[in-house]
């Protein structure tokens, strides 16, 4: 006998969230993802300037050039917050992934 098993589309989809690069900033500055779920973030960069994403939490590396996009993959990760930053503008440019259990955030998809 010969089983299979079927599984949705949906089983297999990426969530993907997308982050905005403007005066050096990140927005949102903060975005949350499942637990133990992969992930594509998107930064499109609407500076003049090119920026390269950097995170020692993530261990994440990507240049994203000027007027342009660039996507990450993270996860699955365990729940907490981990940073990321802009190399060329640390100071100004900081965000975070919190990654929060399905369980205390139903919300986040």
């Amino acid at each position: 006998m010969i089983g299979f098993v079927a599984l949705s589309f949906n089983a297999f989809a990426i969530d993907e969230i997308t982050i905005t690069i403007r005066n050096h900033l990140f927005y949102p500055p903060e975005i949350d993802i499942p637990q133990h779920k992969k992930v594509r973030i998107t930064f499109i960069n609407q500076d003049d300037t090119p920026e390269e994403i950097d995170s020692f939490d993530l261990n994440r590396e990507k240049v994203v050039f000027a007027n342009s996009r660039s996507s990450i993959y993270v996860g699955p990760l365990d729940a907490g917050r981990y940073r990321y930053f802009g190399e060329y503008h640390p100071n100004t440019a900081i965000g975070f992934v919190n990654v929060v259990s399905t369980e205390e955030n139903q919300d986040v998809k």
